[in-house]
């Protein structure tokens, strides 16, 4: 069955008394089945993918959706885990399997930097591949221009794109303040060949899988998370053609120093390292993703040794004593439900 926000009353009901009624299912859906009033009689496994996409609260409340007392088992994907949830890794409290193969026939992304400076050449490189048969991507931070933020944004690039270096293709615009079947249809045109060149906003950071683009320019690039370029950057070189991803615009040193982690590997979890040391790794007992955690015992980065003793040091308890019922434990449980409460149910959350 398919769940999402824009199918009709009479569906979402059909599909909430199918899944109560605890008929053996599929469900496959976008937010819809957090926000939804939907349970299933029986939920036995919730796979979530991208799961930057959604919140701290969002993926307990998917994998709290059985109505039963047994906990079904939950399965996060992501090209590039969210601080938190790499750390939780690191903590033990997750499992990882890691995919690092690409599919036959695909070839690394060549990404790179370019200063302002080298705009006129980045947009001959951009005609060149065109011309050549291939397609194009190009990305902005924002919709419409600020006079509060200094930075490009689509609707008005995509104007004068169209009316210089880039006039005589075909262009097209889609943010995510059109409409559905709007986008719908300029993605169809693009995936079909229709269009040249696509300006965009993050709206297709995911999802998106047009194997003849073969060059993402990102403009800037300083304004998007390594987490967000690494899924940007995914959207091109998905077929054999030898593909690129430009990073274009001039920034500071510091944002120059972040951005090397992006031009110098296309693996998502070193990334995800990165980015970890970079923003912290959030709340592992709340709800935030990232930021410098209210857990400050070690550091999951330079502490691996002791993180290592340390979880396998609480293994052996929880295996002896896993209700901390035994009198010299009593005083470890009752430090954690005074102390944490709630947290605790946080913490099991990827």
């Amino acid at each position: 069955m398919l769940l999402t926000g824009s199918r009709r009353a009479a569906e979402r009901r059909l599909a909430a008394t199918r899944m109560e009624g605890g008929e053996p299912c599929l469900v496959v859906g976008t937010h819809a089945l957090v926000q939804e009033k939907t349970a299933f009689r029986s939920l036995g496994l919730a796979i979530i993918d991208e799961q930057h996409r959604f919140g701290v609260d969002q993926r307990r409340a998917l994998a709290e959706r059985g109505m039963g007392p047994q906990k079904p088992d939950v399965l996060l994907m992501s090209a590039t885990p969210i601080p938190r949830s790499l750390a939780l890794t690191m903590y033990g409290d997750l499992d990882v399997s890691l995919l690092d193969e690409r599919p036959p026939g695909r070839k690394p992304v060549t990404t790179a930097m370019r200063p302002e400076s080298a705009r006129a050449k980045v947009m001959a490189f951009i005609r060149a591949q065109v011309e050549g048969g291939r397609q194009a991507y190009i990305v902005y931070p924002l919709v419409e221009e600020s006079e509060k933020i200094a930075l490009s944004a689509a609707t008005t690039a995509f104007e004068a794109l169209t009316t210089g270096p880039l006039a005589g293709l075909r262009l097209a615009l889609l943010h995510g303040r059109m409409a559905a079947d709007e986008k719908d249809e300029v993605m169809r045109r693009f995936r079909d060949g229709a269009i040249d060149v696509l300006v965009a906003t993050t709206v297709i950071e995911v999802g998106i899988d047009v194997p003849n683009a073969t060059v993402m320019v990102v403009e800037h690039p300083e304004r998007f998370g390594l987490s967000q370029l690494h899924q940007l950057r995914g959207r091109v070189g998905r077929g054999a053609a030898e593909s690129f991803c430009i990073l274009l615009g001039d920034v500071g040193v510091e944002a120059g120093e972040r951005l090397q982690v992006i031009v110098g590997s296309e693996d998502g979890f070193e990334i995800a390292r990165a980015d970890l040391a970079i923003r912290g790794m959030g709340d592992l007992f709340g709800e935030r993703q990232s930021g410098v955690p209210t857990f400050r015992i070690a550091d999951p980065l330079k502490d691996e040794a002791l993180s290592d003793a340390a979880r396998a040091a609480a293994d052996r308890l929880v295996d002896e004593d896993p209700d901390l019922a035994r009198p010299e434990h009593r005083r470890i449980k009752q430090v954690l439900r005074r102390g944490y409460g709630r947290a605790l149910e946080l913490f099991r959350v990827g």
